[in-house]
């Protein structure tokens, strides 16, 4: 996987800033954790094991301070992703992105591929042996507090994220 370097800090939730809020005082500087990072890989099986050990290393050498159920959530969450992107988008995407952003008390990974089509999360099928992927990803998501969703890139392929909170949800 290539590492892709690091961005300023995790991108910012919602739109513009209303009038009043643009000429309001500096935020505080990033912890020392925050920021976004971004791995390309090719839309291979080998891809999987090696998006998710890179996850959990960045996290670690970051010191990022989250819970280790939160982290597994992640990590499979990653896997899951990274796997859709392998088997339904690798035709028309031969590589695959996946990016970390950790905030201050959320992360969200995400993974991204050039092929168009949007999927979305189909009610469970029993008797089906696969499919659940994003179903699982929904799960583990809501579960944690966190929200999930599919956009169009400015490419015309898709990115595929979901953003939890570093601390687990109560319960």
């Amino acid at each position: 996987m290539d590492d892709q370097g690091c961005g300023p800090g995790p991108r910012p939730q919602g739109g513009e800033r209303p009038a009043e809020e643009k000429s309001a005082p500096p935020q505080p500087a990033p912890l020392p954790y925050e920021g976004v990072w971004r791995f390309t890989a090719p839309a291979v099986d080998a891809s999987v094991p090696q998006a998710r050990h890179a996850v959990r290393e960045l996290l670690l050498r970051q010191g990022v301070p989250v819970a280790d159920e939160v982290v597994q959530g992640l990590l499979l969450i990653v896997s899951e992703l990274v796997t859709n992107a392998v088997r339904h988008a690798a035709l028309l995407s031969p590589m695959l992105a996946v990016e970390v952003a950790v905030g201050a008390e959320w992360v969200r990974v995400s993974v991204e591929d050039n092929h168009p089509y949007r999927p979305t999360a189909l009610e469970a099928d029993h008797g089906r042996t696969g499919g659940r992927g994003l179903l699982l990803v929904r799960e583990i998501t809501r579960e944690a507090n966190g929200m999930c969703d599919v956009e169009h890139t400015a490419s015309g392929g898709k990115v595929i994220w979901a953003a939890v909170p570093l601390k687990p949800a109560q319960g």
